[in-house]
This record gives C-alpha cells, sequence and structure tokens, in this order.
C-alpha cells in the first residue's frame, strides 16, 4: 500500500531532500507544507520529475506557529488522501548569537517554532493515527539537542525540549502502533545558518564554514528516510567531529566540555558573531 507521508519544512533544505528521497523511491502520496509557496511548488514539480503523479502530491502551505490551523489541515490531507502514514516535522530556525546578546523575545520565536508548532502538529496528526492502529512520527532536532554549542542557546534549549517531548511520546504510544524517531543531523549542507536568528531577531545572513562544508543534503535525505522506513527510533546523521561529540558526551563529558570550550574560543577570535 502506498504511505501518505507529511513534511513540513519542505520547501527548501533537509525537508526538500527528503520529499526527493520519497520521490525517487516511489509508491507514495507526499504532503508538502511550509510558508513559501512557489517554493513548494518548485519541489512539487521536482516530485512529480522524479516519478510522482501530479496527483499524488499535495500542497499544504502554512506558518507552522499558526497552530489553531493545524487540525484543519490535518483533515484536508485526510480528505485528500484518506490516511496519514508519516508526520515529519521538519520545520524549523536556528540562531547563532551570544547569550548576553540575546533578547527574550528571540528566545521565545525559538521555542514557538521549533517546539509549540511542532507538537500541536503532532497532536493534530496523532488521534488520526491512532484511529488507524499505525503511523510513524518523526522531529528533526539536532546534534544541539544532544549537547550545548555556542551561540546557540536558544537553538539547544528548543532541540533538547523535543528530544525529551518525542522520547516520552515514543514510550506512550509504541503499544498503539505508532512508531516514533528522533533525527539528529550535524553539520548539514543548507540554508540554515544563513537564515538564523541573531541576538536582535534579525537574519544571520551568514553560511557557516561548518555547514559549507557538511554532509550533502542529499546523502542526509537518503540516510535517513532509509532508517525511516526501519523504523529506527533514534537516527544520528552527519560527518566529521561533531558526531563523535555524542558519543563523548557519554564516555568522557569533561573532555567533551573542554574541546567545546575551545572550539567557543576559537568562534570569539574569529569575531563574526
Amino acid at each position: 500500500m502506498s504511505e501518505v507521508v507529511w513534511i513540513t519544512g519542505a520547501s527548501s533544505g533537509i525537508g526538500e531532500a527528503f520529499a526527493l528521497e520519497y520521490a525517487r523511491l516511489g509508491n507514495c502520496s507526499l504532503v508538502l507544507s511550509g510558508r513559501k509557496v512557489d517554493a513548494l511548488n518548485r519541489v512539487k514539480r521536482a516530485c512529480i520529475d522524479a516519478g510522482l503523479a501530479a496527483a499524488d502530491v499535495l500542497v499544504i502551505p502554512f506558518d507552522i506557529v499558526d497552530v489553531t490551523g493545524h487540525p484543519q489541515r490535518a483533515q484536508e490531507v485526510l480528505a485528500q488522501f484518506q490516511r496519514i502514514d508519516v508526520l515529519i516535522n521538519n520545520a524549523g530556525i536556528s540562531q547563532r548569537s551570544w547569550c548576553v546578546d540575546t533578547s527574550l523575545d528571540v528566545y521565545r520565536t525559538l521555542f514557538e517554532v521549533d517546539v509549540f508548532g511542532q507538537i500541536a502538529l503532532t497532536k493534530a496528526v496523532l488521534p488520526i493515527m491512532l484511529t488507524q492502529g499505525s503511523g510513524h512520527i518523526a522531529i528533526t532536532s539536532s546534534v544541539a539537542g544532544k549537547l550545548g554549542a555556542p551561540l546557540r542557546t536558544g537553538y539547544s534549549m528548543a532541540k533538547h525540549a523535543v528530544m525529551g517531548f518525542f522520547d516520552a511520546l515514543r514510550c506512550e504510544v509504541a503499544h498503539q502502533g505508532i512508531h516514533v524517531s528522533t533525527i539528529t543531523p550535524g553539520s548539514v549542507q543548507s540554508q540554515v545558518s544563513v537564515n538564523a536568528l541573531r541576538g536582535d531577531g534579525e537574519s544571520f545572513g551568514v553560511m557557516d564554514k561548518e555547514i559549507e562544508e557538511g554532509m550533502p543534503v542529499e546523502d542526509c535525505a537518503r540516510e535517513v528516510v532509509a532508517k525511516l522506513k526501519a523504523k529506527q527510533r533514534e537516527i544520528p546523521v552527519g560527518i566529521g567531529q561533531e558526531m563523535g561529540l555524542l558519543d563523548m558526551k557519554r564516555t568522557d563529558p569533561e573532555g567533551m566540555f573542554d574541546l567545546l570550550d575551545t572550539l567557543t574560543a576559537s568562534l570569539r577570535q574569529r569575531g563574526i558573531y
């Protein structure tokens, strides 16, 4: 049976790559969501070019923080496809600013977008999956959701929060046929740092070196989608030293803190923040 896969943040970056990977594999219907209608339609055309029928790709644009509309959007998906098999909560925004320079409004924005928006959409879809007796919910967290990272106090806060929420949700619904996966990418080539918030709420507008040299987004999507299909519950994905920090946090936390202190000193010397 064809899977119905709903991806938020699907207009660019990892979300777009997820959509194209599902389209490449075929045997699915896709729901593409995000704020930018033109970009979503561009991704839709790319998915059709990859082999999906036009009727199997539905664009539902919205802002993830418009939580009151989430139940109606879930009903739109049901009206089109009669079920929702996979929800990938991928919408989100990052941050690049020192804590001392970051307004509380920026922290609130990060939490509304990266946490409450994801929870609200999940709560709109979960009853549908429970009625079906099956479903798979995923959240794109981050390595920053497992350890604190400099210039990302708000982002780390939000990503730690979703790791906790979705880990707890997993054990609540596992016996009801619902799978939950937490995706923990490291640096992946995308516009995430360019679109990140500064301490005053403006866009950072700079491509991080580690993002520019990170894992190709197509490789990330290929690995993640394969592991989602295998129902893997936690999916770390990335290359380089930061992935090793996940293990180091457990085996040598003091050494990891020292490494992050050194990294932070280097960032301050570069002075672009």
